[in-house]
Order: C-alpha cells, then structure tokens, then sequence
C-alpha cells in the first residue's frame, strides 16, 4: 500500500483543528486549551485538538449516566451485534487506521495495521461473548428453593489508554463493556488523540445507522488539569480501567480504593526469556529479537532480559549481536516497508534511553552492541535510537526498573532450571515471561505453581505479541488487572447471587428456627 497520510487523515475528517469531545455519533466545540499532535517520525505537527473543559466532563459523564439506562436493557446478543457491526466497519478501515496509527506513534505499518487487527479480533470474540454471560445454578440446601448466581451491567466504565497501543487496549475494553450493558468513557493519551478521533468516528456511523443511544461510546480528549483525579474520584464511574507505568497505577489504585471503586491496572513489565541448554536456539534467537526490538521496545511486554545458561551463553550472545547487526540497517521511517524499527515516541523516551544505557555502564555492565542516538538523514527528529543489548546482572537498580525503549540485558544462570525461573521471579513486575526448552520437565516446571510469577507464562513462544483470546494482564507491580479474553468479561458485570423460593414453607438457612 503506498501511504498518504493527507488522504488518510481526510478520510477520517481530520482538520487543522479538531473537536475533541464525543458521545458518540455526535461531537462537540470546546473552550479547552488545544493539544497539538506530532509526529515522531519528523516532529512535524499533523493535527490540533481542542480540548474538554470540565463543563465537557460534567455534560459527557451525565449523558453516560442516562444512556447506560437504555443500554442496559437491550438483549445481550443485540448489543452483540453493535459490536459486530463496529468489527466490519473497523475492517473497511484497517489500512487506513493502522496507517495514521503508524505515524502518530511510530510503530512500523505492519504492527499498526496488527494492531487494528486486535480490534477487529476483540469485536469478533465480544459478539460471542454476548450470549454466553453465563451464571451458575446451584444446589439449594432448603427444599423447593433455587441458589443461582448471575451476571447484571456495572455502569460506566471509564478507560484511559497509553501511547503505546493507542486504539487496541480501547477495543478491549468497550467491546467487552459493550455487550455487558455498560457504556465508556475514554481517555486518549495526549500523545496520540487523533488515533482515537479516527476511531470514534470509524463507530459513529454504525452508532448511527442503529439507532444506538448518545453516551454508550464517549471520548474525551482533554488534560489532566480537567480530567485527572476528579476521573479517578468519580463515583459514578464504578469501574477505572488504566494503562500506564507503576507509579501512575499505585496512584491510580489508591484514588479509586479509597471510594472502593474497582480498577483494571495494566502497568509496566519487566519480561524475560530463559534460553536453557535444551532450547532451540535458532527458534529463540528469531522469537526473541522480535520481543526487544520490535514497537522499538515500546510494549508492555518488550523483551527486557534474557536469562541464558552459561554452557550456551556465547552462543546466544553472538547470535543476538548479529542479529542486532541486521536490525541496524532496517531503523527508519516506520511507512517504509523496509522499516523493522521506528523511532521512540518522544524525546523524553529518548533521554530515557541514553540514561539507561549509561546507568548500565556505571553498574557494571557492559554494551555489547548500539545504545547510540541516531544521527543523520532520517533521523533528524532525534527520536531514532540503535537498539542496545548490554550484559548485566539481574541485581542491578537499572535491571529492576523497566525502561520503555529498546534495551535488553542478558543475564547468565547457571545450573537447573530452578535457578533461572528465580531471576525471573526476583523483579518487581510480572507480566509477561517464556522459556524456550524443548524439555518437558523445564518447561512443566516453568508454567507449575513453583515457575514463573507473571501472569503471562509462554513456553518456546516469546513475550510479546499475546492472542485476545486468553486474559491479559500481570501480578505485583504489574497490576493484577486483566483485559480482552477467557472469562475477563465478567470485571465488567455485577456478580448477584439469587435465591427464589417457589414453595409454601419458609425455611431458614443452616437449620435456624425463629418461631414467633
């Protein structure tokens, strides 16, 4: 596909200037200040949004309020088909879509368009969700008394995305939200608004052809002098669904627990391979340049450390170093279909990067290949960087902190098994994990009770690139939160417990006698 981005943003409807408050299919002027969005491929500006005043807030959280009144209502399966409807349009758009997520933050265009595909993947699993929201019968212990329990909307949830993965963590959670019965309010990040204005308004039409209620799909672009702590305060939004660093969801958490509200945190990673004697090099080398490197270490679940047995350290370290080597001569312009690597989002990201790499050198590493700025044509945004492998031991401050670019520590482990899974372990995040072996007993070991402690545990399968299908989500600093498939949708309902009593007797639970 050769790629306009001028004909890309007029076909969403993109301006100079944009309004950035939606309930819907309709959209609304702000007095807000304007948020101007660049791209980090050039740092040439693309677009203005104006931003939400907090009369915008107020005005969207109640149509929010009514709206989830009728939702709530409609038959599952119904608002199943919203969603559906949602899906087919979003595949219309996939190029288009993937295209300006491409140049608004800078992953190549094959992940941009993946990660439209995650959209439409997350629509297609919610349409069957939809009439499989399943309760439970029980055995009553009272004669002629049915014990079920049974899944009812929650409200409004409110949805706050990252840069990173601008538009897909979006899809998870409302096409979820959706067929439950409740109705969203997104929160873009300020670093990709116009990805989420393309996508409102990808769904307006299919809000309007079907008559669906204004304030089931809001979106609201705004600052978080506006929309902040009063977000997370907010007791009408009974359900906060984050994505951001640990420090942002320890803050996060705190707010909304102190109104006992419930959150789903999906926060920082710190995500490592263990190579053992008995992997297949050839597969884990391939698999895992794709974990470190690939959104330019940008994703929550980047490959961050390799854990490698000595017996094949040098093996592994040469191979990832000349693999590296190829990856350098394919950094650049993320449209370019020749690109494997694009720049960092900014050049606070940047400076995260440099300061990484020296850190590492002060510790004790030692840099095996880049961590340089690159320079040069092409590069005159400052936000491309060489991917760094470094040496390192798992102890190290830098090692424990995870650093959003692309830098990989390897660490080496000697002895079993048992060994390498407690580096893994010795971290404080949990996300994602794997552990190339083609041995059974190491690789049992690895996903048992005693393997790793994320909530992400792949065996010959890396760290990054998850299928919707399976829950999503990681433990300890990582949050605990989880998103997309398996049984997440029920986060999104309020579980009740019934009892009805069908006969003419009243008796008592645990055999309690109150005669009066």
């Amino acid at each position: 596909m050769a790629i306009d981005i001028n004909n890309v943003l007029k076909t969403f409807g993109i301006t100079d200037v944009n309004q950035g408050v939606s309930t819907g299919n309709d959209w609304f002027d702000t007095n807000g200040t304007i948020t101007s969005s660049s791209s980090p491929i050039d740092e040439k500006e693309i677009a203005k949004v104006k931003n939400a005043t907090m009369e915008d807030y107020e005005m969207v959280v109640k149509k929010a309020q009514e709206a989830f009144k009728e939702w709530r209502l409609v038959p599952a399966p119904e608002r199943g088909e919203i969603v559906r409807l949602i899906g087919l349009e979003l595949r219309k758009y996939k190029e288009e879509l993937g295209a300006l997520v491409t140049y608004e933050m800078g992953k190549i265009f094959q992940e941009g368009m993946g990660e439209v595909q995650e959209m439409i993947d997350i629509c297609d699993f919610a349409v069957g969700q939809a009439r499989l929201i399943n309760g439970v019968s029980l055995q009553s212990e009272r004669r002629e008394h049915r014990l079920f329990e049974q899944y009812q909307p929650l409200g409004i949830v409110g949805i706050v995305t990252s840069f990173n993965f601008p538009v897909a963590v979006w899809a998870w959670n409302s096409a979820l939200a959706a067929i439950a019965g409740d109705v969203v309010i997104w929160k873009p990040s300020s670093k990709t608004p116009l990805t989420a204005l393309a996508t409102q308004k990808i769904i307006g039409k299919v809000l309007k052809d079907n008559n669906v209620p204004e304030g089931v799909f809001n979106l609201i672009v705004a600052k978080s002098s506006v929309m902040g702590d009063n977000f997370l305060e907010d007791k009408r939004i009974p359900l906060m669904s984050v994505t951001g660093s640990s420090a942002v969801g320890k803050r996060v958490g705190s707010i909304v627990g102190k109104r006992l509200g419930k959150t789903i945190l999906e926060l920082g990673g710190n995500n490592a391979v263990i190579i053992t004697p008995n992997a297949d090099i050839k597969m884990a080398i391939a698999s895992t340049v794709f974990g470190t490197v690939g959104t330019a270490g940008q994703r929550c679940t980047s490959t961050r450390r390799i854990i490698i047995h000595e017996s094949i350290y040098d093996q592994v370290k040469d191979s990832m170093v000349n693999a590296y080597k190829s990856v350098a001569n394919k950094i650049g312009n993320p449209l370019s279909e020749n690109s494997l690597v694009g720049p960092l989002i900014d050049v606070h990201s940047v400076n995260n990067f440099r300061n990484s790499v020296a850190k590492v050198q002060e510790e004790g590493g030692k840099i095996l290949f880049g961590g340089e700025i690159m320079e040069g044509k092409g590069f005159e945004s400052g936000n491309y960087v060489m991917p760094c492998i470094a040496e390192a031991e798992n102890h190290y401050e830098i090692v424990q902190e995870e650093t959003f670019a692309p830098i990989v520590y390897l660490i080496k482990y000697s002895g079993e098994v048992e060994n390498a899974i407690e580096l893994n372990n010795n971290v404080p995040q949990g996300l994602s994990s794997c552990i190339f072996t083609l041995n059974m007993r190491e690789a049992e070991k690895f996903v048992s009770a005693v393997g790793s402690d994320c909530g992400i545990a792949n065996v010959n399968v890396g760290t990054s690139g998850a299928e919707i299908g399976g829950a999503f989500g990681g433990e300890k600093d990582t949050g605990g939160g989880r998103e997309s498939g398996s049984d997440s949708w029920k986060i999104y309902m309020r579980r009740q417990t019934s009892t009805s009593n069908y006969g003419a007797e009243l008796p008592l639970a645990q055999g309690v006698k109150f005669d009066f």
